[in-house]
């Protein structure tokens, strides 16, 4: 039994890696992806929507970890740009959340509409992170900066890739809600 037990999980993730892989064929960050939404591939399968939900939750919280890595830093040179960071995150979290609240509840009649809010707000939160690296363009990039950089970048690529995700979900149709 044990050894039927290890050959069944060492077969499960490559089955499930193929819905999870063409799920992510369609971000920008394919890789990161896969990585940060493997463990949706048996629950999400081939449901657009699931997939959608999937990215924005995941994506949710890594901002939350970034949002409270940027509150717990102590800088006098960077106050400003902290806190402006800081702000630019709450209200990344805050659309994201928006967009996870119409995500579990979409409708066929509503569809186009909600997608549509969906995109909306995952485009704010993007351009919120964004804003966020501007305030470190012109500064001395030393160890604290580039991690903190690449932490925010880590975010934003997430980001875009729940972005992509709700573009396929939205090129799907409202058809695709039957499934789920």
């Amino acid at each position: 039994m044990k050894h039927v037990a290890l050959v069944t999980s060492w077969f499960s993730p490559t089955l499930g890696n193929d819905y999870v892989e063409d799920a992510c064929s369609v971000t920008r960050y394919p890789g990161l992806c896969v990585d940060m939404l493997a463990s949706f591939s048996s629950t999400a399968k081939d449901s657009p929507s699931k997939w959608a939900r999937a990215g924005v939750s995941v994506t949710i919280g890594e901002v939350k970890i970034v949002a409270k890595y940027l509150a717990a830093l102590k800088s006098k040179r960077y106050k400003n740009i902290l806190s402006d960071c800081v702000e630019c995150f709450q209200d990344t979290l805050d659309n994201l959340h928006r967009s996870l609240g119409v995500l579990r509840n979409l409708s066929a009649s509503e569809f186009s509409n909600q997608v549509g809010d969906v995109t909306t707000w995952l485009s704010a939160a993007l351009t919120d992170e964004d804003t966020c690296l501007d305030g470190f363009e012109e500064q001395n990039k030393g160890k604290r900066v580039v991690n903190l950089i690449n932490r925010v970048n880590n975010a934003t690529y997430m980001t875009s890739n729940a972005l992509a995700l709700v573009n396929k979900l939205a090129t799907t149709g409202p058809g695709c809600l039957v499934k789920d």
